[in-house]
């Protein structure tokens, strides 16, 4: 069954979840429910350390909410852990599809990484294949619930190990399957994504879109060698973007700055970043500009140009949703209907979607935000 969707309001009175949205970072095992992981887990026989699906729910937050990226993604052993079979894929992918779709979003990619659930026999190709079964279970669900949703999924090599070029090889094979994109994550401190370059020669060479994740636990170094080892269309967070952008002087009515050419370079290519607000403030990826959502510097990449999109990252750690996420950063920084429409236009131009697609999902974004 579909969770109820939380309402969250403008002043206006519009309807933030009622909106048509796009969600282009969001991962498979950071948005499992909890009574799901509780279920899951009986039928493996997998401890846990809450057996009520509110009190585990509160144990993500609360571990989640460490400032640290490392610490953070050690919560994840529990939702990968339950993720080890083709029934536990495919409910979870379609749950997640589910929970998207009841939130407003049109246009969902979802990002995870198969090989971290092969712990229990299942081949690569077999976990894609479970995942997209449940992908098309869950949209079925949407459109007859009278909703509209559409899915691509991001395949992920984890930057740690040394299957990046296996890992690419499989994204492609399965193109024409659901695989929209490709994706690193994981450590990024230490692990830059020239350790992948082999994956990302592999991927350009048959014209695979690639996003990274950078600019989140490491710095200006990682955002290079995503754009020009990775060759990445859009960044994975990316907002410590922001260091490379110097405040020269501010009065009463403007802030005056000087942008570094790498922050130049992502502007001037409209290269998306794919901002997590809540997420950030978790793991410490904004903690030299402070440790409140208004000292984010979303609002500066904002009013400076750069292509900012919304993000959930992980909407069980987080306890968010991409509307939740959006009514936070409307209430901080006192963003009006026509900022939030800007924010899904941007997340639309940036999709791993043919252009004609894209053309489509503005049209849909406009004409339901006009209807706001």
């Amino acid at each position: 069954m579909t969770t109820a969707p939380q309402d969250f309001l403008l002043p206006s009175g519009a309807n933030i979840t009622a909106l048509p949205k796009v969600s282009l970072h969001d991962h498979l095992d950071g948005g499992l429910r909890p009574q799901t992981i509780i279920e899951l887990a009986e039928s493996i026989g997998l401890d846990l350390p809450e057996t009520d699906g509110a009190a585990l729910g509160e144990w993500f937050a609360e571990k989640s909410d460490s400032g640290s990226l490392v610490e953070y993604l050690k919560t994840f052993d529990i939702t990968t852990g339950v993720m080890q079979t083709e029934e536990g894929l495919i409910r979870v992918a379609r749950e997640f599809v589910q929970d998207l779709g009841a939130d407003g979003v049109i246009w969902g990619e979802i990002r995870w990484a198969p090989e971290q659930h092969v712990g229990n026999g299942l081949t690569l190709d077999q976990t894609v294949e479970a995942v997209q079964a449940g992908i098309e279970e869950g949209i079925d669900d949407v459109r007859n619930a009278g909703g509209r949703i559409r899915i691509g999924q991001l395949v992920t090599a984890m930057r740690h190990a040394d299957r990046g070029l296996e890992i690419a090889e499989l994204a492609v094979r399965h193109r024409g399957n659901g695989v929209v994109g490709f994706d690193i994550a994981g450590a990024e401190a230490g692990f830059p994504a020239g350790n992948q370059r082999e994956a990302f020669d592999y991927l350009a060479r048959n014209f695979f879109p690639t996003t990274v994740h950078a600019g989140e636990a490491d710095g200006l170094e990682s955002i290079r060698g995503a754009l020009f080892d990775g060759r990445a269309l859009r960044l994975g967070h990316g907002v410590r973007l922001a260091e490379d952008i110097t405040v020269d002087r501010e009065d009463d009515e403007n802030t005056y700055v000087e942008l570094g050419r790498l922050s130049q370079w992502v502007k001037d290519r409209e290269i998306a970043l794919e901002l997590s607000p809540s997420s950030n403030l978790q793991t410490g990826a904004i903690e030299q500009w402070g440790d409140d959502l208004i000292d984010h510097p979303f609002d500066l990449l904002y009013q400076l140009g750069f292509r900012v999109t919304v993000n959930t990252d992980n909407r069980l750690m987080s306890r968010t949703s991409l509307s939740r996420e959006l009514a936070l950063l409307a209430e901080t920084f006192d963003y009006d209907l026509s900022d939030l429409e800007v924010f899904q236009l941007n997340a639309a131009a940036a999709s791993f979607l043919p252009l004609e697609d894209r053309e489509e999902l503005v049209d849909l974004i406009t004409d339901g935000f006009e209807r706001a």
